[in-house]
């Protein structure tokens, strides 16, 4: 069979390859018209451009890289899913590096994965979007870059966040409804910001009802399911049991679950247990998790399209904020002791 060419589009659509090589290579000042009927001259040849003259032709390389050091399994595959949707649509390639932030190593760790330049952009999850050797070595090879929900220098560099505070706010006046007035806190990893930002919000809104942040019953975790199930037993055996626990992340949640059952309280008739992302394992558990939905993949999507789209460079910073919203569902009742 043979191989689709440029040279039969240009014939087909009737055009020059060079109105071909545009609008393949999505250059502006295209007319509408032409890439239309180039368009539908790929559609019905079939055309499949070879990603390596695209590349050659356009000076980039038409790859966005993404940079990953997160614990939880649904967090790392959300945002895959959103930054992936954006570059098949724009015909980018994607490619996924794990990073430490915590090794020393992390700035010569950038350096092998930049060093042979392929890449157009970066996308930076958390936590080594708040990493500064990690910062320091990309602007050192002078590629552009978007941060998901960094914690700190905020006008460094473009960024999509959420309202991780302002959202707790809501689920706490929902167990504030049922009648809680005594809870407990399973708490993320220092290095993450957003465990910050979740406890601030429950504290801060636990406290304008009259609860002081010393009488909260605190427990650390490490957004992991593990991390959780101990951070339950920890709390549940105490002398002053919480009868709601907030749990930074799903994964933790789930944990308390597991520490529950082990110890035979019942969710949620002796205790309520809410969590933050809505992730699978919220829906995966029984009772369904009380949780708050973290727009998790439309941020990956979002900061994929600013690096496709060439925009927010260092010189002209874009945030983007978008909403969580809580999730109700059957893990929280009314308060019982």
């Amino acid at each position: 069979m043979k191989k689709i060419t440029i040279v039969d589009v240009a014939k087909r659509a009737g055009v020059s390859m060079k109105s071909v090589s545009r609008v393949v290579n999505d250059e502006t000042n295209v007319r509408a018209t032409l890439r239309d009927r180039v368009n539908i001259a790929i559609e019905e040849l079939g055309y499949k451009p070879s990603f390596a003259a695209r590349a050659l032709a356009a000076g980039r390389s038409f790859v966005i890289g993404v940079l990953f050091d997160n614990p939880s399994p649904h967090y790392t595959m959300k945002i895959q899913d959103g930054i992936y949707a954006a570059c098949k649509s724009a015909g980018y390639q994607l490619v996924i590096e794990h990073v430490s932030a915590n090794r020393d190593e992390v700035a010569a760790d950038i350096d092998r994965i930049l060093i042979n330049g392929r890449l157009d952009g970066l996308i930076l999850t958390p936590p080594i979007t708040d990493c500064e050797p990690a910062l320091c070595a990309i602007e050192a090879h002078n590629i552009r870059y978007v941060r998901i929900s960094p914690g700190a220098f905020p006008a460094r560099s473009s960024s999509v966040s959420t309202n991780d505070e302002a959202a707790v706010d809501d689920m706490v006046n929902h167990l504030w409804d049922l009648g809680h007035r005594k809870f407990g806190l399973v708490n993320g990893p220092a290095m993450h910001a957003a465990a910050h930002w979740r406890r601030n919000g429950f504290l801060s809104a636990l406290a304008k009802r009259g609860i002081e942040p010393a009488e909260v019953q605190e427990a650390a975790g490490e957004f992991t399911f593990q991390s959780g199930i101990l951070a339950g037993l920890d709390l549940l055996k105490r002398d002053k049991v919480p009868t709601a626990i907030f749990a930074t992340n799903d994964d933790m949640a789930s944990g308390v679950f597991a520490a529950s059952a082990q110890l035979g309280v019942h969710i949620p008739n002796q205790l309520s247990v809410t969590g933050f992302d809505d992730s699978w394992i919220a829906e995966s558990v029984w009772p369904s998790l009380t949780t708050i939905h973290q727009p998790i993949a439309e941020m990956a999507a979002a900061a994929a399209g600013m690096l496709i789209a060439g925009r927010g460079g260092s010189s002209d910073p874009i945030m983007i904020h978008q909403a969580c919203r809580f999730v109700l569902r059957q893990s929280t009742g009314p308060a019982n002791g």
